[in-house]
């Protein structure tokens, strides 16, 4: 049995948080290829154009083989969620064991997604903790076992794992504020997003 990984997101833009996101998750666990799967129309906030998300990560991705972007979502009618996203991948990909990439701030809220009870089970779920140091990993293993225990009283079962990953405190809506301020980007994001973003004028009040 293949062992794959999801990482959903909106990626507006892809960072270097994002990638070594998903090289701790190769690193860490027996996983063989790693699918990014950029939202067409999240349920929970607003994205910028889908082709240029898109355009991002191949160029932030494709100097590694392990790793493969999806554009599963580009054509699906009205909210992405999670589970389609995941039954529409295991169409493709018959036979696999799934994990799914979240951040711990996402993973907390698992319980209220759309279908979020039936998707808990469907795959191992992977955190990404948003600070490190004894205190926070331990402060994140607690909030996990939480929403464990949540499940569980409704008799859930989930499978999850911490990544330990080095603090990087960058975010896509911290880079898209420094630009749109007319501060650097640069090692922020990989050069040839910073140069997409730059030819494109994205994040700018004039944005395509």
């Amino acid at each position: 049995m293949q062992h794959l990984a999801i990482f959903g997101g909106t990626f507006d833009p892809i960072h270097w948080g994002h990638l070594l996101i998903a090289e701790t998750a190769l690193q860490q666990l027996p996983i063989e290829k790693l699918i990014w799967v950029p939202s067409s129309n999240p349920p929970h906030k607003k994205a910028s154009c889908f082709r240029h998300r898109l355009e991002m990560l191949h160029l932030a991705t494709q100097d590694n083989p392990a790793f493969t972007v999806s554009s599963v979502e580009k054509n699906r009618p009205g909210v992405s969620y999670a589970i389609n996203t995941l039954i529409d991948l295991s169409a493709y990909f018959p036979n696999i064991h799934w994990y799914w990439i979240v951040g711990l701030d996402t993973f907390q809220t698992l319980p209220h997604w759309y279908r979020g009870h039936e998707l808990a089970q469907m795959c191992d779920w992977l955190i990404a903790p948003r600070l490190l140091g004894g205190e926070n990993i331990a402060q994140s293993e607690i909030i996990c076992k939480q929403v464990k225990q949540k499940l569980g009283e409704q008799s859930i079962t989930i499978h999850w794992h911490l990544l330990h990953i080095p603090l990087m405190g960058v975010s896509s809506s911290l880079i898209r504020k420094l630009y749109r301020s007319g501060k650097s980007i640069r090692y922020l994001v990989p050069e040839n997003v910073r140069a997409y973003i730059t030819t494109h004028n994205l994040y700018s009040e004039n944005s395509e």
